[in-house]
């Protein structure tokens, strides 16, 4: 393999990619910062650019710092360990400004400073482990890279088909690393099979993970086929050695993806939910509703939300992409009336729940693909909101629910998105007829280049 010397990084692009140059070629590299001067190794060469990865630091960049996960680099999370904190705030922050203004040429009146998370680690709220019967070793040999051992743990950076064994994850605390290694260990013992993700074979093939900052925790366990009798042994240990699960549920998954959110969830013991409390707000969680990962943080995205909808008591609010309702409950005192809408059927039933339970009576909440149901008859039943507020996946809005915003035109939308560059897109379809007010970043995701970004728009 060829090397390149003294290469001098001079930029950290979208998805934490850095950028160098060297002879007029550029040269993509992970796992580096900004001032770092390295030997790059080259994995790949094209006709206007080489990618490549650290041989040697030369020189360490201001803002690089050491790692402190024995996993990193291997395993495909917490990819920025190898950056200040400030660093990555600064990183995140340029990813958000290059997508707006030099991507889709949108120029905000106001950015206000971004809002470091609470907490770096032991921040997430839902993690989620794959079985495997055959896993990577814990360093890149180039001989050999499995040691064919069964393993429980995270898919290796770029190869979806391996998984590296997990000791430790700082994500989640350390009843989480127990619990995990705990269930590795009795299935080793009860020579269970592990499943393999190139065959898709094997009993055992994933678990997940969730907990809640009032120290509720629900475990999932997701089998690759039923067998009543092995299955009902590894609950039964599981339960008795984890006596602090308030959830324990279980998913046959016969599929070739790994999605649980089309199939029966089925409650072994405890509850069919898990708790959260925030501000004055007691939340239901289902096992396949969706939660912002960072609980802590998560009532400072929400009070932003609150502060850009400056709501006066009278406004009609259309919580598009809601989940179990949580922007829609934590707003609704300052609103008339709330209307919700989300594709995932449980989740809506727990926004409902939760309404309920927190005697909240201005809510409304549907269930079904947006693009098909928030249209001009959903509009004219349930009233033309005064400000919509839109939290979509990664991918973005739908262009059909852009089209319809566009018919209704809201005095105020306040678009909520882990994804910058499809939130500057859909945002620049909404620019003809919205000024861009402000915008303020809220860092969810620490150690990774993932940042949550909320965009204020008027109505011209």
């Amino acid at each position: 393999m060829e090397i390149i010397e003294n290469v001098e990084v001079i930029d950290v692009g979208t998805d934490g990619i850095a950028i160098a140059k060297h002879n007029g070629m550029v040269v993509f590299l992970k796992y580096a910062v900004t001032g770092d001067i390295v030997d790059v190794k080259i994995l790949k060469k094209k006709k206007n650019y080489v990618e490549g990865k650290i041989e040697k630091i030369h020189k360490a960049g201001e803002t690089r710092t050491l790692p402190f996960c024995s996993h990193y680099g291997i395993c495909g999370g917490c990819k920025w360990q190898h950056i200040t904190y400030e660093g990555q705030l600064f990183y995140k922050q340029k990813q958000i400004n290059d997508a707006f203004n030099r991507v889709a040429r949108l120029s905000p009146k106001v950015v206000l400073p971004i809002i470091p998370s609470p907490a770096t680690i032991e921040y997430r709220n839902k993690m989620e482990y794959a079985f495997t019967n055959s896993s990577w070793l814990n360093d890149f040999n180039e001989n050999k890279y499995t040691d064919k051992k069964p393993g429980l743990g995270f898919h290796i950076a770029g190869m979806f088909k391996q998984i590296i064994n997990i000791q430790k994850c700082y994500l989640q605390n350390d009843f989480a690393n127990k619990l995990r290694n705990t269930i590795r260990d009795i299935a080793v013992k009860e020579k269970m099979s592990f499943y393999n993700i190139k065959e898709h074979t094997g009993f055992l093939r994933n678990i997940i993970i969730r907990n809640t900052t009032i120290n509720e925790w629900m475990l999932i366990v997701v089998f690759g086929y039923e067998n009543i009798k092995l299955r009902e042994s590894l609950l039964e240990k599981i339960k008795a050695e984890f006596p602090e699960l308030n959830s324990l549920m279980y998913v046959i998954n016969t599929k070739k993806n790994d999605t649980i959110s089309d199939l029966p969830v089925y409650l072994y013991s405890g509850y069919s939910y898990i708790t959260e409390k925030m501000h004055n707000l007691k939340l239901k969680t289902g096992p396949v509703s969706f939660y912002q990962t960072n609980s802590l943080q998560a009532e400072n995205l929400y009070s932003v939300i609150k502060e850009f909808a400056s709501l006066s008591g009278k406004e009609t609010v259309y919580d598009l992409y809601t989940g179990t309702g949580s922007i829609a409950n934590f707003i609704s005192p300052n609103a008339y009336k709330i209307i919700g809408i989300d594709n995932i059927e449980s989740a809506i039933a727990d926004a409902s729940e939760n309404s309920k339970n927190n005697n909240i009576n201005n809510t409304i909440f549907y269930s079904g693909d947006l693009a098909k149901i928030f249209t001009s008859d959903f509009i004219n039943i349930n009233g033309i909101p005064d400000v919509i507020i839109t939290d979509p996946p990664r991918s973005g809005m739908h262009p059909k629910v852009v089209e319809e915003i566009l018919k209704i035109m809201p005095q105020k939308i306040v678009y909520v998105s882990c994804n910058p560059a499809t939130q500057a897109r859909d945002i620049a379809m909404l620019a003809k007829n919205y000024e861009i007010i402000k915008m303020q970043a809220v860092d969810m995701f620490p150690h990774t280049s993932h940042i949550e970004n909320v965009v204020l728009l008027i109505r011209n």
